[in-house]
């Protein structure tokens, strides 16, 4: 059990390093308004008129950094997936049941996100979206083996 803790307390520390980078990374909108129309999604779903940078949801920083700086928000996935793929081991490990439904609605959730963002014209964009794709296929590859490992497992105590 203290391998998994570990694991998690590492993949926590990334993520949580990694998210403030990507923050103050991101707080370069502020002084580029030309990309204020197509960089702030958050903003305009909360219905905010930007007359300057203050105006500016905090989670659009977010946005620009993965779309013009996508080291740090990149590596903030890539801990969010180890995350919980330690999760999943542990899941498959001691609970085999919860593990396929677990892994394959994070797959899913994975390949889906890639679809959104399947046409970006940004370098941060088209990094994003082969990371999500590489991490939703290897999550469902390893559902589909964790299922037919309990199946033959399955049919093996049942010929017996």
């Amino acid at each position: 059990m203290f391998k998994y803790v570990l694991q998690l307390i590492v993949g926590i520390f990334t993520l949580v390093v990694s998210t403030l980078i990507a923050w103050y990374e991101g707080s370069a909108i502020i002084e580029n308004s030309w990309e204020w129309k197509y960089s702030t999604p958050f903003t305009k779903l909360f219905n905010i008129e930007i007359t300057n940078g203050r105006d500016i949801s905090q989670l659009d920083y977010f946005v620009y950094a993965a779309k013009f700086q996508p080291l740090f928000p990149a590596i903030m996935m890539v801990s969010v997936f180890y995350i919980l793929s330690v999760v999943g081991y542990y899941f498959v490990k001691y609970k085999p049941k919860w593990a396929i439904g677990f892994l394959g609605l994070i797959g899913c959730i994975m390949i889906l996100l890639s679809g959104f963002i399947f046409n970006s014209t940004t370098i941060g964009g088209r990094i994003f979206f082969w990371i999500t794709l590489v991490s939703g296929l290897i999550s469902i590859a390893f559902t589909v083996f964790v299922c037919l490992r309990n199946f033959k497992h399955m049919v093996s105590v049942n010929t017996n």
